[in-house]
């Protein structure tokens, strides 16, 4: 009795350490998968706050409560079923889409350059500034749409990196990735949307040190989102270039792959120790980026010179420029609506009117 019992705990042991082992690969292979979806993540950390542009501060919250519902919906609901069914029957196909989703990156990433460069800002989502339940929703069925394009460009980048792994594992680790980077980004836009909040409470106070911390937040957070921004964009050059670097040698193109690591290779060599490998990861890097750049480059182009991507591009700058002539005439009739913190900044104490146009810094 005494030792089928002792069988039993050795079973026991051994189921857990292998189930502890699987737990443990499941999460180092989420960890793999969510690093080469960084481009797009930074990118849409970087564009979700403006989806509560105009919002009431008490909404902001609840509304990206139901965006992050909507975004883990999108992953687990529709695409994760869909591209496991795809990456079974038809594998070869997980390339040419990969490929597809890196070209949209270098395109994002390159366009966003061409608007910096050209002075002609890319269309700007208008701030809901209707109130009610119909306008939210809205807004919140937009961003949920734009997430729809964001999230399977993730779940795609990811299942090509445990496209090695069997179907219950590769369907373990995409649900991880998805619950994991979803709230990452909303984690991290609810903390922005929030941030200049807590530095306006902080400008309250009667402490000096306490108010100069609070205009520091709110002084800070439109760099703060301008760094994303930047990061994002060369994220986006750098993943989708490096996408379609490995997808063309995958195809059959070997050159630009073979070339870029045979320079890899002359750096790592060159320089020995983990400063080598650094080196050679940044060379590669570097290139990948090249090649995003010059890709997406060719994608504006094109864009550009279709008819409907032209008429986009200058609608949205006539948008911009109607939205900056209304506010030019808001601000000489009177303060109607500067920044959604225009009630609350505070009150200067030598009497002094506040400063016109508000401190709202993510918006």
């Amino acid at each position: 009795m005494s030792g089928g019992l002792m069988a039993l705990l050795d079973d026991v042991a051994a189921l857990a350490r292998v189930t502890a082992a699987s737990v443990d690969d499941i999460g180092a292979a989420a960890g793999r998968a969510s690093m080469k979806a960084a481009g797009v993540v930074v990118d849409d950390t970087a564009v979700t706050p403006q989806y509560v542009q105009g919002i009431t501060p008490a909404r902001e919250l609840p509304i990206i409560w139901r965006i992050t519902k909507g975004s883990l919906r999108n992953k687990l609901v529709f695409i994760l079923p869909a591209i496991l069914l795809l990456s079974e029957l038809a594998p070869w196909l997980l390339t040419p889409i990969l490929m597809l989703g890196g070209s949209y990156l270098c395109f994002e990433g390159a366009e966003k350059i061409w608007s910096k460069l050209s002075g002609h800002g890319p269309k700007t989502k208008t701030p809901v500034v209707e109130k009610g339940k119909a306008a939210e929703d809205r807004m919140v069925g937009g961003a949920v749409r734009t997430d729809l394009i964001l999230s399977a460009e993730i779940m795609v980048i990811s299942l090509n990196e445990v496209a090695g792994e069997t179907l219950l594992s590769r369907a373990a680790i995409l649900v991880v990735v998805a619950i994991g980077i979803t709230a990452l980004v909303y984690g991290v836009v609810a903390l922005i949307i929030r941030m200049d909040d807590f530095g306006l409470h902080l400008a309250e106070r009667s402490s000096t040190t306490a108010q100069r911390i609070g205009r520091g937040l709110v002084d800070g957070m439109p760099k703060l989102l301008a760094v994303i921004s930047v990061v994002g964009t060369a994220a986006m050059l750098w993943v989708g270039g490096h996408i379609v670097l490995v997808g063309l040698d995958e195809l059959g193109w070997h050159g630009p792959y073979g070339l870029v690591h045979h320079v890899e290779v002359l750096v790592h060599d060159a320089v020995p120790g983990g400063l080598g490998a650094a080196l050679a990861w940044l060379t590669n890097t570097f290139f990948s980026a090249v090649l995003g750049l010059v890709w997406g480059a060719v994608l504006v182009l094109v864009w550009e010179l279709l008819p409907f991507g032209k008429g986009e591009h200058e609608a949205g700058h006539a948008e911009g420029e109607a939205h900056a002539g209304h506010g030019t005439a808001r601000g000489a009739h009177g303060p109607e609506h500067h920044g959604r913190h225009s009630a609350k900044q505070p009150r200067p104490s030598d009497g002094a009117p506040p400063a016109e146009g508000g401190s709202s810094a993510v918006r």
